[in-house]
């Protein structure tokens, strides 16, 4: 792999973290992208970690140019603050596979933490399938609200237990997550969403996500109720549970060590929907690597839940849906630009099962 950045300390202390795992091997550092283009003629690495702010030429230009001549996995190590994450939102549209904060060496803790996520970053983007940029919109561009199945007959009786949607994601979930979300109908299910991000980046994806969506979404909040038409994200850096209180469904936001390697947790949240939902449930698991969400994906199948798991051939990384189908918790596989379609005929399942 291949470290850019224009700080010379920087660079040292990224080759550092990342030597120290065996599992990963650090060609060289480049101080910009011209010093970079030149390391790419001798040798195309596995993984590329880069910086956005950089003299002779951004980050962000070096990235749209290796995606459009030569695509490889990129991960962008940025200290980026929330202020200005919309930096992000276009990395993650230039190409880039994740992004992850520079790391913090204030306290031992936060170095170690950070550290982690470098190196799982790093595995994850190597296993990760990156396209042309031209290619990944010519298929964006075949989802339209028309693969939506029409909203359930109005004037029905109400379950007398609201059905809710619970999906985990991680590399590549971003991307994926527009592309459900955008798809759903406006009187849609609730859905809570655990997508693998550090905080401050979380209530700007929200914010970008509610811009182009039919539904509500927003960075949840602890103790907030869960309406239909609504799509919630766990904040970064705390983990999100479903509770339950009568007939209603209400956000728990906690706080406490990762779990699975990650915080949030996508077995946190399957948990939590399997004991407070159950059959109400569906859940889903989709694109990122690890096993985050296989455990809980099969407390909820278990417990009467349904659950579907994103396609090897639609995800950037097939980790987490690969775990998911090895545990047993996996109840139908789907491609991603079916899974809008799964979410709405499960919910008009529920209202007519009701309703008969």
């Amino acid at each position: 792999m291949l470290i850019v950045d224009d700080s010379a300390s920087v660079r040292q202390i990224l080759l550092t973290i990342l030597s120290e795992d065996p599992d990963i091997e650090v060609m060289g550092t480049a101080s910009d992208p011209f010093v970079a283009a030149k390391r790419l003629q001798d040798e195309i690495p596995d993984v590329m970690v880069l910086d956005l702010e950089m003299p002779r030429m951004d980050g962000m230009t070096f990235l749209r140019k290796i995606m459009a001549q030569r695509p490889i996995p990129v991960i962008i190590c940025s200290s980026l603050t929330e202020e200005g994450s919309n930096v992000m939102f276009e990395a993650f549209e230039a190409g880039a596979v994740d992004i992850v904060p520079k790391p913090k060496i204030d306290t031992r803790q936060a170095l170690l933490e950070c550290s982690t996520r470098l190196r799982e970053a790093v595995k994850s983007a190597a296993r990760a399938r990156v396209r042309p940029r031209a290619e990944r919109r010519a298929i964006e561009k075949k989802l339209t609200a028309d693969a939506i199945i029409p909203p359930p007959v109005q004037g029905k009786v109400r379950p007398t237990t609201e059905r809710i949607v619970c999906i985990g994601a991680s590399t590549g979930g971003t991307e994926a997550l527009n592309d459900v979300l955008e798809m759903l109908p406006a009187n849609c299910p609730p859905i809570v969403i655990v997508q693998h991000m550090p905080a401050g980046f979380t209530a700007a994806f929200a914010k970008r996500l509610d811009g182009v969506c039919q539904i509500r979404v927003k960075e949840a909040e602890d103790g907030e109720p869960v309406l239909p038409g609504c799509a919630y994200i766990a904040p970064g850096a705390r983990h999100m549970l479903l509770q339950r209180i009568g007939l209603r469904y209400q956000i728990a936001i906690k706080d406490g060590p990762p779990v699975s390697r990650h915080r949030p947790s996508v077995d946190v949240l399957f948990r939590s929907a399997a004991q407070h939902a159950g059959a109400n449930a569906l859940g889903v698991i989709m694109t990122g690597m690890g096993d985050d969400g296989a455990r809980g994906m099969l407390e909820m199948r278990k417990l009467g839940a349904s659950t579907r798991a994103q396609d090897e051939e639609s995800c950037v990384v097939f980790g987490m849906p690969k775990e998911a189908i090895a545990h047993g918790g996996v109840e139908k596989v789907v491609s991603l630009h079916h899974i809008p379609r799964e979410i709405m005929l499960w919910y008009q399942a529920g209202h007519a099962a009701v309703a008969g």
